[in-house]
């Protein structure tokens, strides 16, 4: 991240040529179906190119059947999503943070803009949920179309709730309510990017908020948080699609100490296996299953604890696990670092590849991360 880029001023394949319907009657044209299959196996990073061949071309990239067919094949490429403290502008980085751009300003009130914001992705949507003034909304940022449009607005709005990006869908459980009441919610709902819409699921076995999502075994994972009384909640619960119904699992974190005003359990996974890194020790832990027990794999690279677990991104990048936030010497939290490794459950310690500082760019404090895989 201290290298330059040529995509820093603009988005990644953007570009000022506009499309251009030339005559090409005397080549074969492809069906639109033959056409998908082969764009779908371009990187990403060419579409820029490609958008300005024809009008044709620019519709079938901007298409959400591309992004289904990419994902059908194997083809994927995560790009992360990051707001740190002190930016007005999101930032995309792709390719292992080789390369990076800003998004377009975010076109919201001052009131969401100075406000806590909470992120996720479905598909090839950014999804950003805040307050502004008349309320709780969601903003969504279509990569296909490099543009941020406002809605639609959950069911039930919402915040410090768990949620997860499923591929194709993300759902959001739990969380407070936005009424008059300040509810502490056990609803559950999940956007389809394809509609722009969102559809309820059935309601949690508990009410919960600041708990966290993850998606595992293809299920629906809600772990940690507080119920409504302010009680610490060690147990976690998964939505069955087959059953259409959320199971318990008690004292899924019965081994992780809960220190007062921590963030949301820090949770990812990566190759269907649930990693935690815990904000107390700093230490990274991965779940047993079968034993419903956590086993310890060394520490992370990164102070977790500087602030009890937030700014702090961990997520899944891939194959890979993604940390990113204070160096581990910095004892004031100055020096942003952004570290990988391929976790193996078996292994004692895990071998962390560092990916660069972003110290001369942005704070080592992250507000919201988001990863989108497409």
């Amino acid at each position: 991240m201290d290298g330059s880029s040529s995509y820093e001023n603009g988005d990644v394949g953007s570009s000022d040529l506009q499309p251009q319907d030339a005559d090409y009657s005397y080549l074969p044209s492809l069906l639109d179906e033959l056409a998908l299959l082969i764009l779908a196996r371009v990187p990403r990073s060419e579409y820029g190119k490609l958008c300005c061949v024809n009008k044709r071309y620019l519709a079938l990239l901007k298409s959400y059947e591309l992004s289904k067919i990419r994902r059908a094949i194997g083809i994927e490429e995560p790009s992360v999503f990051m707001l740190a403290s002190g930016e007005s502008r999101w930032w995309r980085f792709e390719h292992h943070f080789a390369s990076f751009s800003k998004l377009p300003d975010l076109p919201s009130d001052q009131c969401f803009a100075a406000g806590d914001k909470e992120s996720f992705c479905a598909g090839t949507h950014l999804l950003v949920s805040g307050k502004e003034i008349e309320g709780v909304v969601v903003w969504r940022y279509e990569l296909d179309m490099k543009k941020w449009f406002k809605g639609p607005s959950m069911i039930s709005p919402r915040c410090l709730f768990a949620s997860v990006s499923c591929g194709d869908f993300a759902c959001v459980a739990g969380g407070i309510g936005t009424g008059t009441g300040m509810e502490i919610l056990n609803s559950a709902e999940k956007y389809t990017p394809e509609n722009k819409s969102w559809n309820p699921l059935p309601k949690m076995n508990l009410r919960r908020k600041l708990c966290s999502g993850c998606y595992m075994d293809n299920k629906f994972y809600v772990i940690g948080g507080q119920n409504e009384n302010g009680v610490d909640l060690t147990c976690g619960e998964f939505y069955d699609r087959d059953k259409n119904k959320w199971e318990l699992i008690p004292d899924m974190l019965k081994d992780s100490p809960i220190p007062t005003s921590r963030s949301p359990p820090l949770v990812a996974v990566v190759k269907n296996e649930l990693y935690s890194l815990d904000a107390s020790s700093n230490k990274l832990k991965v779940y047993l299953k079968k034993s419903n027990s956590w086993k310890e794999l060394g520490n992370v690279p990164v102070r977790a604890d500087h602030s009890r677990g937030w700014g702090v991104a961990f997520k899944s990048l891939g194959d890979e696990l993604l940390v990113i936030g204070g160096a581990w010497n910095s004892y004031t939290g100055q020096g942003m670092t952004i570290y990988t490794c391929c976790p193996d459950p078996n292994e004692e310690f895990l071998h962390w590849r560092c990916l660069g500082s972003g110290s001369n760019r942005m704070s080592h404090f992250v507000l919201n991360c988001s990863v989108m895989v497409v």
